[in-house]
């Protein structure tokens, strides 16, 4: 019998004979295992310099609103700089979290668990963002994972691979004179800018600057010092008119435009320039007011009465604000201008924050003749139906006489051909019989039918006195460039609205351009004349800032026209937004407006903040405000359910404090959210300063 040994022998050398590449793969997997431990045994040793990561966890939970520390292994050493992208284990979960700082040691007494992989090395959270978003998340009453979301863009990692382009050779910039030059105390502030100082002021724009080219000339002397420069503006098309304006003056190369509808590789590409130091400019809309600038000289914010600028999304913060925030922190010069002058502007020159810059009175009234439709006793004696003519015969003068010079822009609220019908003869408000929901009609050739299920009322009677005719109250954009097109046959008519096409410019031949607020398009040289209609439909909005906003958007459109145009306003002479605009006086109707705002403790002179959600969560919220003396607590009172909160009942709470006490109330909201947070509690909405009240 052979030995035992013997037969293991042969089996070995009978294995390796018939499967001559398993001894392969079977060193092959030790090689991989052994790799593998010492990948491991790597990973858990912990850097030798600055071992300790504190990493903000991007978690939407308020109560876990904090830096956390980690162990950086030392392979990720060089990797995991301040800024940088991370993931880390949190909760049973793989996070993502931005590097706020290396530290070499941490106060927390036992083990920490190890940085899971550095997802880039780009320090995409500048230490200036990051203090700018713990400041917005404070101010707010939010949380920082939330405003990191408007701060830093997604990832592109294709885009990443790729090297930034440098800036081109900053040349010897001749500023043009004229643009600031009617401004008696522009040249000083350019100045300033140009030796590296940090002046602020609130520009009160005149009828038809070239506000574009402006912003240009002072970004050019902020970069003349060496440092960068933060426009935003309300919208895509003032941001292509800012783009060509930067171009012109500065030349290829020195800017970047930072869009949401820019496409995520072309956004994070111009970001990146920022991060990088390639591009020292950056001009874009509401989410710009984070961008990395390096070495910020300047921030600026156009026509911030634009409620475009208010963020939707939580913790809803303004880019005013925002950029308000950034000039105290950075210390860096501030230029908040529009044509009209919001109430929050004029509370930053009446505290002394920042200076006016305004045109004198007589480059104004070169600049455009104002007026209102039957304000004077020679127009209502010339038209005696002017005061309830929907186009007066002052409108139809100044349109005719305006297309001898060029294009003519007609301003009208609403968009879309009749948007509410009422009885020929009663003056009924016409409804649905089947809803009763309001009438209209969408085209001259489609009959009248409801808003609400789309029912037709084709052969419709009045209920009250059975009349079969309908008039219409209230007309859009296309029923009036309908009605102009009858009486100027001769010239082109267009429209331009968000309900159609939005025109960004017109041609300097005769036209009537039709328009609705925000839609007006830029002439190239200017508007002969513009016609601004329905003024009555405008201040009637639900809302309070709505004689703020009607003067906003009328002086926008006035800020379209070329030298010495006529301008007529249909509406009633006697309205305070109206004589304002005659007057051309933003400054004084702002702080009239101010004052009756602090007399009914209303924003500015307060801060205020509402919370909204069902009544159970109203009332765990007013348990744990407490009872502050500082705050007065109004309310609840019902409000519409917000999109997605089904149809539960809905209520809100006002909170207001004195101004002086508004980091208190913050602080207060903030807390509030991370104990409901912590305990689990139905949500509530907090906004601080809302927009819209």
């Amino acid at each position: 019998m052979a030995p035992v040994t013997d037969r293991r022998d042969a089996a070995h050398t009978e294995q390796e004979t018939l499967l001559p590449g398993l001894r392969a793969t079977v060193a092959e997997s030790q090689a991989k295992a052994r790799a593998t431990r010492e990948r491991k045994r790597a990973e858990v040793e912990p850097a030798d310099v600055d071992p300790v990561a504190r990493v903000l966890v991007d978690v939407p939970l308020a109560h876990l609103d904090r830096t956390f520390d980690y162990a950086v292994p030392a392979p990720m050493a060089e990797a995991a700089v301040p800024g940088a992208r991370v993931k880390v284990r949190f909760a049973g979960t793989e996070h993502v979290g931005y590097v706020l700082a290396r530290a070499a040691r941490s106060d927390h007494p036992g083990r920490l668990a190890p940085l899971r992989r550095v997802v880039s090395p780009e320090p995409v959270l500048t230490p200036a963002v990051a203090d700018l978003v713990g400041a917005v998340a404070e101010r707010y009453a939010g949380s920082r994972s939330d405003v990191l979301r408007l701060a830093v863009p997604p990832r592109h990692a294709t885009t990443e691979k790729e090297a930034s382009a440098p800036e081109a050779p900053l040349r010897d910039v001749v500023l043009p004179g004229d643009a600031w030059a009617p401004y008696p105390h522009a040249a000083a502030y350019l100045e300033h800018l140009r030796d590296g100082g940090a002046p602020r002021a609130v520009w009160d724009a005149a009828p038809g600057d070239d506000w574009p080219t402006m912003l240009a000339v002072a970004a050019a002397a902020t970069r003349a010092s060496g440092r960068g420069v933060l426009l935003v503006v309300p919208d895509r098309k003032d941001v292509a008119r800012v783009d060509a304006a930067l171009a012109a003056v500065l030349g290829e190369g020195h800017h970047v435009v930072l869009t949401a509808d820019a496409g995520p590789a072309a956004r994070y590409r111009d970001f990146l320039a920022l991060v990088r130091g390639t591009r020292r400019i950056a001009v874009g809309t509401r989410a710009a007011a984070f961008a990395p600038v390096p070495a910020l000289g300047l921030v600026a914010c156009w026509d911030d009465g634009d409620d475009l600028l208010a963020e939707p999304r939580a913790p809803y913060p303004h880019a005013r604000e925002v950029l308000l925030l950034r000039a105290e922190r950075e210390g860096t010069a501030a230029l908040v201008g529009g044509f009209a002058r919001s109430v929050e502007a004029d509370t930053l020159t009446r505290t002394g924050w920042a200076r006016p810059l305004s045109p004198p009175r007589d480059v104004v009234r070169s600049r455009a003749r104002i007026g209102v439709a039957g304000a004077s006793d020679v127009a209502r004696s010339r038209d005696p139906y002017a005061a309830s003519a929907r186009v007066p015969r002052e409108a139809y003068d100044a349109v005719r006489a305006g297309l001898e010079r060029g294009p003519v822009l007609v301003q009208t609220p609403r968009a879309g051909y009749a948007l509410s019908l009422a009885c020929e003869r009663c003056r009924t408000p016409a409804d649905c019989a089947t809803c009763h929901g309001p009438l209209a009609q969408t085209s001259p050739t489609s009959p009248p039918a409801c808003r609400w299920c789309g029912t037709s009322a084709a052969g419709r009677r009045c209920p009250e006195c059975g009349a079969a005719g309908l008039r219409a109250p209230v007309l859009g954009d296309a029923r009036t460039g309908e009605e102009l097109a009858r009486a100027f046959p001769a010239v082109p008519v267009r429209t331009s609205s968000a309900a159609g096409r939005v025109l960004a410019t017109v041609d300097d031949r005769p036209q009537v351009v039709v328009a609705t607020p925000g839609a007006e398009p830029v002439a190239a040289a200017g508007y002969a004349a513009v016609v601004l209609l329905d003024a009555w439909l405008m201040l009637g909005r639900d809302d309070l800032r709505a004689e703020e906003e009607a003067l906003r958007r009328w002086s926008n459109a006035v800020g379209l026209v070329a030298p010495d145009a006529a301008v007529v306003a249909v509406g009633d002479p006697t309205a305070p937004s109206l004589q304002a605009l005659v007057r051309w006086d933003h400054a004084g109707f702002a702080a009239r407006v101010a004052d009756d705002r602090r007399d009914a403790r209303l924003p500015p002179a307060v801060r205020l903040a509402t919370i909204t959600g069902s009544p159970g969560a109203l009332d765990d919220a007013r348990v744990l405000l407490g009872d502050h003396p500082a705050l007065d607590v109004l309310g609840p009172v019902p409000v519409d359910p917000a999109p997605g909160a089904g149809d539960e009942r809905q209520e809100r709470l006002l909170v207001r404090v004195p101004r002086r006490d508004g980091g208190r109330l913050s602080h207060l909201l903030g807390e509030l959210q991370r104990q409901r947070s912590s305990r689990k509690l139905d949500p509530v909405r907090v906004q601080v300063d809302p927009v819209d009240l």
